[in-house]
């Protein structure tokens, strides 16, 4: 399989991260791209680097004043003398305010859905990179459109819970969805599975209203788990997208047999769609022993996984999301890929 990955990465190296009412040290750290490369190349993979395709595919998905934000409130934030190096918000608009505010205070909290995402000085070049990662391995599929073909885009910063118009949940650009606008205008129907432990949210948000993207997102049940508001089984769509989105939510703490339960839900769906491309956001989160524990997945579980989807047969473009275990984070990818290329 083609491993695309960039050291660009390691640009964005957040120092804080706020949860449950305190600060906490960061889980979604360089090292999580650092320990998925060494675990992809002593399996014997080869991994190339990323091409440049500028700010079109990214502008197709996301707002203009979105994406002069984040290229750059970093300076700006230092120049206005900011007490913190990252910036970070401190207000959100509520449900029953929608201004547009000037300062840069409001500006941040308009532009980011809570506080999980600092943005460093380097933040926006290692977004790119991570796009440019997925759009490389977009285009490989692309180029070769053939049922056996695929390829994984070993992306960070993810991007999964990234609006149009808005930062997330340790995500700025959404990978994924770029990528699959980029493929959609190449082709006719392009769906998108999400395994990640956490629901795609700002996944969902982009296509939600669209027929021509099918997004499926299997997570732990939101009620009581990020991203809270969004992932739940009614919201299915609406005006010409109604029906094309599919949210296959978990209770906390299921283990190899549910998830593969609600996966061939997932599976089914997918076959009556016939996607021309299919993307897959790889979260590895769902691990037994992910620092979220949401969900119990184990190492062999990821291979069944793998297996599963693989068997469908499908151009497919695998996009990392999350996965914060780093100590296992080389054995699940390899189970993932090894279990998808050994059934295709």
């Amino acid at each position: 399989m083609k491993i695309v990955y960039s050291p660009d990465h390691a640009k964005h190296d957040p120092q804080t991260y706020f949860k449950g009412g305190a600060f906490h040290e960061p889980q979604e750290v360089p090292g999580r791209a650092e320990a998925l490369v060494t675990g992809l190349r002593n399996a014997g993979h080869d991994v190339i680097a990323p091409e440049e395709f500028g700010p079109g595919p990214r502008a197709a998905v996301h707002s203009p004043g979105y994406l002069q934000f984040l290229e750059t409130i970093s300076t700006r934030w230092q120049e206005e003398g900011m007490d913190s190096k990252e910036v970070m918000p401190n207000i959100h608009p509520g449900r029953h305010m929608a201004g547009m505010p000037t300062g840069i205070v409001g500006e941040v909290g308009y532009y980011t859905t809570d506080m999980s995402a600092p943005i460093g000085p380097e933040t926006w070049e290692a977004a790119v990179a991570s796009n440019n990662v997925a759009l490389t391995a977009t285009e490989y599929v692309l180029d070769n459109l053939t049922l056996a073909n695929a390829a994984y885009a070993l992306c960070r910063p993810p991007g999964h819970h990234a609006y149009k118009d808005q930062a997330g949940g340790f995500c700025f650009l959404n990978n994924i969805a770029i990528a699959a606008e980029y493929a959609r205008r190449r082709v006719g129907r392009v769906a998108i599975l999400d395994v990640d432990v956490h629901h795609g949210n700002g996944t969902q948000g982009i296509f939600y209203d669209r027929a021509d993207v099918f997004t499926i997102s299997l997570h732990c049940d939101p009620s009581d788990f990020y991203p809270f508001f969004a992932g739940y089984e009614q919201e299915r769509g609406e005006g010409s997208g109604v029906g094309f989105n599919l949210n296959l939510p978990l209770p906390k703490g299921s283990g190899d047999n549910a998830f593969l339960a609600r996966l061939e839900e997932a599976l089914s769906a997918l076959k009556a769609y016939a996607p021309d491309v299919l993307f897959v956001a790889l979260g590895l989160d769902a691990f037994e022993g992910d620092p979220f524990a949401g969900l119990s997945v184990t190492t062999e579980g990821f291979g069944s996984i793998g297996a599963n989807i693989g068997f469908l047969g499908f151009p497919t473009v695998l996009v990392q999301e999350g996965g914060y275990n780093r100590d296992h984070l080389g054995d699940n990818i390899t189970s993932f890929i090894a279990g998808f290329e050994g059934h295709r």
